[in-house]
Order: C-alpha cells, then structure tokens, then sequence
C-alpha cells in the first residue's frame, strides 16, 4: 500500500503516522520528544522514530514509504530545510530535513507545525474548499497559518501567521518575545490556565477547569474568562482586517471548550467590526491528527512536484 511517513513534534510528545495518498492515516503511534536530555537528543528520537515507521511499513503495508514529511515548531527556513531555533526544544540552525531524508531513504519535507495543521485544515478539515481563510491555534501560545488559493503563505521570512505576537495591550504583561501586551499573554490555553489557577488559589487548575467553572456560572471564571475572550477578539480583529478571510478555523486546548468560547467570541467580534466583513469561526475537524496530516500532505506534495504524480490528497 503506497503511503509516506508524517511526524508531528511538539514540546513534550511527538505524533508519528503512515499517511496513504487519499489522506488515511494507516498507522498511529506517539513518543516523547525528551527535551531535557537536550537537543541532540530530541533530534536522534525524530530521527529514529521515523526509522521505525519506515520498518512498520515494510513489515505490514508491504513497501517502504515513498517520502518523509516533518512539522515542527520555532522558525523554519521550509527553502533550505533547516529548523533555525526553537526555544522548547533547544536546536538551532538543525538540518532537519536532510537529516530526515538520509534517515529514511527518501525525499523529505520539512514544516512549521502550526502551518502544517493549517494546511490539513484546508484541504480536509474545517476550511475544506474555503480559497481564504485564519487557523489558529490557541494553546501554550498562540500561532496561525494563512490559507489562500495556492497554499499556506509562510511569508518573506518564514515568519507569516506569529498572530500570538499582536501588541493587544501596550505595556502589559511581559513576552518571551521581548515584547510586552502580547495576545498570546492574555488568550492562549496557557495564560488562561495561568489567570485562573491565581483567581481560584488552586495552582494545578488549567484552562479545561476554568471552562467547566464558567458553565457553572463562578463569576471569578467568568471574569478570567472574559478577559480572554475579549482580548483574543481585539487581536483577531486586526488580523481579519489585514486578511480579511472569509472563514477563522481554531484549534488547540482552549478550543477543546466548544461553545463556550465560540459563542462569546462571535458576539465580541461582531460587536467589534466596523467596515469589515465578519468571517465564518468555527471549530478545527482534525483534532491532534492535523499536524501529522499536514505533515503528510507535505510529503505527497513534495512527490508530486518531483515526479508528476496525480494522486494527491
């Protein structure tokens, strides 16, 4: 059975899959990324995992894969194939894809993790036929991939999508970034989690738990909530102005709330859009099987490019 190697790696854990040319996801499994054994480590792990799923597939789908694709998160260079920094993981200036493709035996593609799921957003989930459109995802920060007629732009240097680093309160909370006010400060599952375990003196309660707080109606949620929900639509605001997208697809933690924060959230931008076209938000489909997805998707596209095939997904 024809199929490629997809892997999708996080901070803490790492997704891998089989991918066939419609899309299946032939085979599962997940690793951790060991980042505190440092660098080299996590990328000897990447590296060894896709050798396993190489084997898997010769053992049971009877035939290697045809290619390799890799989501991973930080800055990209997607040109040269080089994973420039990222800050959880520790690498810099890693030769990611070529490391991948000496590994596997194959021609190999490499990826920013949020662009990925976007681009598996686009062409078989939430924003399927849409030409233009937002993914978000809202979790320990937040990222965006911009889907337009021909792809997923990354921009002029990679960087396309870094919605989370929208100044939305000037001199606010401090960011890693170097910047103060970011969304990703006042909106992503992470801060969220973080207004909520010092609003409820309980230091272990996330996200998940302030949801569930404010559909019980804790007006100490509801405020947290608020905070966020008011905020993430001031910097989606900017972003629909720029863009203008006729659909806003969000993934991550703080999505896995459903209506409660999709109902606000409309509420507050239409509340918010003047001359602008208020888009479609709706939730992602794929759930944590986007980057790997994605990551397939790259790797059929990259053999459609190099051989002429027609049969993408």
């Amino acid at each position: 059975m024809r199929h490629v190697i997809a892997l999708d790696v996080g901070g803490t854990a790492m997704k891998g899959a089989l991918v066939g040319a419609d899309g299946a996801l032939l085979h599962r499994d997940r690793r951790p990324t060991a980042r505190e054994r440092g660098a080299e480590a996590v990328i000897g792990g990447i590296l060894d995992f896709a050798a396993d799923l190489r084997s898997y597939g010769v053992r049971h789908l009877g035939e290697p894969a045809l290619a390799s694709g890799l989501a991973v998160p930080g800055i990209i260079d997607e040109t040269s194939g080089v994973a420039v920094y990222a800050a959880n993981l520790g690498w810099r200036d890693a030769p990611l894809r070529d490391l991948l493709a000496t590994r596997t035996g194959t021609p190999a593609a490499l990826g920013h993790d949020v662009r990925t799921g976007g681009l598996a957003e686009g062409r078989l989930g939430a924003a399927r036929d849409t030409p233009r459109f937002l993914f978000l995802a809202l979790g320990t920060g937040i990222a965006g991939a911009i889907g337009t007629p021909t792809g997923i732009d990354p921009g002029a240097h990679g960087s396309a999508g870094e919605i989370g680093h929208i100044v939305v309160r000037p001199g606010g909370i401090p960011c890693p970034c170097g910047q103060r006010g970011c969304l990703e400060r006042y909106a992503s599952a992470a801060a969220v989690s973080e207004a909520w375990a010092r609003a409820s003196g309980e230091p272990t309660a996330d996200a998940a738990d302030c949801a569930k707080a404010v559909e019980a109606g804790d007006v100490r949620a509801v405020e947290v909530w608020q905070q966020a929900v008011t905020t993430l639509a001031d910097g989606l605001l900017t972003a629909l102005t720029l863009l203008d997208p006729t659909r806003i697809v969000i993934g991550g933690g703080l999505a896995e709330s459903g209506e409660t924060l999709f109902t606000p959230l409309r509420k507050a931008i239409q509340d918010r859009v003047t001359f602008q076209h208020t888009p479609a938000l709706v939730p992602a489909a794929l759930g944590d099987t986007a980057g790997c997805l994605g990551a397939g998707l790259m790797a059929w596209d990259l053999l459609k490019e190099s051989a002429g095939m027609e049969e993408t997904p």
